[in-house]
């Protein structure tokens, strides 16, 4: 019992041991001075270590321009911070900065519009800043960014993502980072936390079931209700049935969507108002069925040339916004390859039924049933 003692003791002693060195470490990070460089723009600001040996210096003045100056360890490569408004790379803009194979200092601002390189756009962002006031300094094995950003608020809590990478950019192309995070930085009081739980799960059952319901289930029940009604009344049964279930899975859909939204705020107006307008269509379908005339009635054709147009619209702005969606959610390749098959398919079904139908008619002169 007695060595177990010791032992729970020196376990104990090396613990407080480690998180007294970090805190120490953390301490004289933001106790280093500054490079003399820099001392007569960015001195006075605010100091937080924020992630591994990444230092945060910061300062917002009356007129909401930020000061920044970011630290760490550095060799080779590049350094960046990106401001993004949703907490989603995609859609943020970034400060990057990195010496030169000839020594020479870079900074400059990239618009992070996609994951791969040809998406990263040099010189292009939502941030305001002035070229002039941007420098970079490499001292002691540290980098040194140092930047004035003029925002049109005063800024609170904000979305951050830093990242760096080993090589060094050539013709302002970056390479893929080797490590990154993203955190929300409050600049009043100067607490970090951690983005890591980005709702990743809603966000994919999101996609999946509007895919799958107004994707897939919707475009074949009005393929049966176009191209099989010489199967009555077996088509109008599955054409209401799969219109039914579909709406039942994408109104699951929306509601994962909302919950989506209120979790990131995510800054996607084209596509959540196409969604909303989609929705709405859809509800003035299930309603139309209630309202339904008789086949006989006078006000009949009305109703079917609203029905038919409607459901129409419906589906092709349906299928605009899911491709809209798997854009600004960063879908990988496997949606997008899924979702253009399945719309090939449907188009050259479609293509083929129409051929059918126009031939049958041209046989036929009789009225089609109506519905």
């Amino acid at each position: 019992m007695g060595s177990m003692a010791r032992a729970a003791a020196v376990v104990a002693a090396l613990v407080l041991v480690g998180l007294a060195s970090a805190a120490t470490a953390q301490m004289q990070s933001c106790n280093e001075e500054l490079p003399p460089k820099l001392v007569g723009n960015y001195s006075g600001l605010a100091c937080q270590p924020v992630w591994n040996n990444f230092v945060l210096r910061y300062h917002q003045d009356k007129n909401n321009v930020l000061r920044i100056v970011l630290s760490t360890m550095y060799s080779t490569g590049w350094v960046g911070m990106g401001f993004s408004r949703d907490g989603l790379m995609i859609g943020s803009s970034a400060m990057v900065g990195w010496m030169g194979k000839k020594g020479l200092p870079h900074i400059r601002q990239f618009a992070l519009r996609g994951k791969t390189s040809s998406k990263v756009v040099v010189d292009r962002g939502f941030l305001v800043s002035n070229d002039h006031d941007h420098t970079v300094v490499v001292q002691q094995a540290k980098i040194y960014l140092a930047f004035q950003l003029k925002f049109p608020y005063r800024l609170t809590n904000q979305h951050i993502i830093l990242a760096f990478g080993p090589g060094i950019p050539t013709k302002n192309k970056l390479s893929k980072h080797q490590d990154k995070t993203s955190f929300t930085f409050d600049f009043t009081t100067g607490k970090a936390v951690a983005d890591g739980s980005f709702p990743y799960g809603l966000r994919r059952a999101h996609g999946a079931l509007n895919l799958f319901a107004w994707g897939i289930l919707m475009p074949i029940g009005a393929i049966v209700a176009r191209y099989f009604r010489r199967s009555d009344p077996l088509w109008f049964y599955l054409h209401v049935g799969l219109q039914f279930v579909g709406f039942i899975i994408g109104l699951a859909g929306v509601v994962a969507g909302v919950a989506l939204y209120n979790k990131i705020q995510a800054d996607v107006p084209a596509h959540r108002g196409l969604g909303i307008f989609v929705l709405f269509l859809g509800i003035l379908q299930v309603l139309a069925f209630f309202l339904r005339p008789n086949a006989d009635s006078k006000y009949r054709k009305y109703w079917n040339w609203y029905h038919h147009w409607a459901g129409r619209l419906a589906l092709f702005f349906a299928a605009v916004n899911i491709v809209l969606g798997i854009h600004v959610g960063g879908g990988h390749t496997s949606w997008k390859v899924g979702y253009g098959f399945n719309l090939a398919v449907i188009l050259v079904a479609v293509v083929a039924l129409e051929f059918l139908l126009w031939t049958r008619w041209s046989k036929d002169s009789a009225p089609t049933p109506t519905y």
